[in-house]
Formats: structure tokens, C-alpha cells, sequence
């Protein structure tokens, strides 16, 4: 019954092999239109985990992987 008492439900930190994925922002240089993911360092390659609309959603993103906006490999 924590729900009737203002606690919140918090989004649990997502967990990823940090030896092996890196976490990532693309954006379309057409669009401006902005994806965060992770980028599998062994094969390149980008795995999209959403579409960011605005700064809140960068910011939940990067406190759900537990890293900074500078620490997010930008690619473009």
C-alpha cells in the first residue's frame, strides 16, 4: 500500500555489459531528429532503445543508463 503514501514508482537503472556496449546518441542531420542507444563496441553496430523528443527524455535516458549527456558518444 506505498502507492497511497506519495511514493513514487522510480524507473530501475537499466543494466548493460559497459565492456561491451557504450551508450550512444544519433541524430539525423536532415531531421534533427534524435535516437539514443547502445553502440555494441565489438561490432559497431547501433541498437536504437528510444526516440528523444525532448530534453527531459535525454535526461531520463541518461539516468536510466547511468551516464552524463557528455559521456553519450554522439553520432551523426
Amino acid at each position: 500500500m506505498d502507492f497511497m503514501f506519495g511514493k513514487k514508482n522510480h524507473t530501475p537503472t537499466a543494466t548493460y555489459d559497459r565492456e561491451k556496449f557504450q551508450p550512444a546518441l544519433k541524430t539525423s542531420i536532415c531531421t534533427g531528429e534524435r535516437v539514443a542507444g547502445l553502440i555494441n563496441l565489438e561490432t559497431r553496430k547501433f541498437r536504437d532503445i528510444c526516440l528523444i523528443r525532448s530534453d527531459r527524455e535525454l535526461a531520463a535516458f541518461c539516468r536510466q543508463y547511468g551516464v552524463t549527456e557528455d559521456e553519450l558518444k554522439k553520432i551523426v
